[in-house]
């Protein structure tokens, strides 16, 4: 007898860029020479000072269990953080827990609103994750439209056309993986006047929130009477390079913390002490923040290299929408008229370049592909060039 499964796992997929980073892991590790531009991993090290923080914590006996909310020290410098970036004041003691990554942080907030059949309102394109977790906490997807003809943001119709009765949330990333882009502060306040119209909580993922190349991006908390609302989740592992070392935040108010401490006491009891320790001084160092500066302006530089390298090379088949933020280009291929699966794995086998489909991200992401400029400037160039070439030739 065939033993019975959890059929909630039938309605998703393995994530697309993992799937595909394990793929050119082989492949390089049979010889063969991959342009990795498939994972959103900064190339810049951990910053010396942070790794030794670690290490003296672990030297001093923060080996073991530490308190399930996340430590003072921690929690206090996160909320220095969103005060000093976003402009946004919580209560270290009540309305912050520390989480084992951002995708833990996004669980235990959806977690503790979603109930079985609430509608859930994600834009489309946007990373898989986001629509994976609430179909495997029994909640249903709708995707909203996010055309590249309005630079990836949803027209504001297609919010007020995708509420339905049982509708509890929307969910948000910006600056977004895999585009890029963020909507304007008007934009978003009007997004929260129709969150608070219709009674809606909004989950928003700013992972990428430090990594913008101009102008600023606006927190979706910082809106004038959302934060009542507003769940903020975020993560060191972008800005700080610190992707390996699982470390997070969830920035909500005080009745959804005491939801979500239940649920991460029931997941991963804790966050590593150590971790902890070097991630308050990650968040509060000023020469820290110096570097993370130094390494958006070098993401900013391979962003100015890809659009210097559209404009040389003058290919119809491959188009540049630049981006505001983040590290990634989502390459419109429309003009080829393949699938995206298609394109990247034929890139891949002929000439060696690891990429994303842009179906990985959506309905409105088939025709795309995303590139991560998270790499060296010459792998970010000999990667374009040789996405170019490969595409003129079709």
């Amino acid at each position: 007898m065939t033993q019975r499964l959890n059929l909630q796992f039938d309605l998703i997929r393995q994530s697309a860029t993992v799937a595909m980073g394990d793929r050119i892991l082989a492949l390089k590790a049979s010889g063969k020479n991959i342009v990795a531009l498939q994972t959103g991993d900064p190339d810049f090290g951990t910053p010396p000072a942070i790794m030794d923080v670690a290490f003296k914590a672990m030297q001093s006996g923060l080996t073991h269990y530490g308190p399930s909310r996340g430590t003072p020290e921690l929690r206090k410098a996160v909320a220095t953080k969103l005060l000093r970036d976003e402009g946004v004041e919580y209560n270290p003691e009540t309305e912050i827990l520390i989480t084992h990554g951002g995708i833990h942080a996004y669980y235990l907030a959806m977690q503790s609103i979603l109930n079985p059949g609430d509608d859930v309102l994600i834009p489309d394109p946007t990373w898989a994750t986001h629509s994976n977790m609430a179909i495997m906490l029994r909640g249903n997807v709708i995707r909203v439209p996010a055309p590249a003809e309005n630079s990836f943001i949803p027209y504001f119709e297609a919010w007020e056309k995708a509420l339905t009765p049982k509708t509890k949330v929307i969910v948000l990333n910006y600056p977004s993986n895999p585009t890029g882009m963020f909507p304007s502060k008007e934009y978003l306040q009007r997004l929260q006047d129709f969150a608070k119209a219709n009674n809606l909580w909004v989950v928003v993922d700013e992972v990428y929130g430090s990594l913008y190349y101009d102008e600023k991006p606006t927190s979706a908390a910082a809106i004038d009477g959302a934060k009542e609302r507003t769940l903020l989740v975020n993560s060191l592992s972008k800005s700080y390079a610190m992707t390996g070392w699982r470390v997070g935040y969830l920035a909500a108010p005080q009745a959804i913390i005491e939801n979500a401490i239940k649920a991460g006491q029931n997941s991963i009891t804790c966050v590593a002490p150590f971790i902890q320790k070097a991630a308050a001084f990650a968040l509060t160092d000023s020469v820290i923040q110096e570097e993370t500066a130094n390494m958006r302006a070098a993401y900013k530089r391979r962003k100015d290299l890809v659009i210097r390298l559209s404009h040389e090379l003058e290919c119809d088949k491959v188009k540049i929408i630049e981006p505001k933020g983040a590290f990634y280009f989502f390459l419109d291929m429309r003009a080829l008229n393949m699938p995206s699966v298609e394109m990247c794995e034929r890139i891949l086998e002929e000439y060696g370049v690891g990429l994303v489909p842009g179906s990985a991200f959506g309905k409105e992401g088939e025709g795309f592909i995303r590139v991560c400029i998270a790499a060296s400037d010459k792998d970010v160039e000999e990667g374009f060039r040789k996405i170019v070439e490969w595409a003129e030739k079709q």
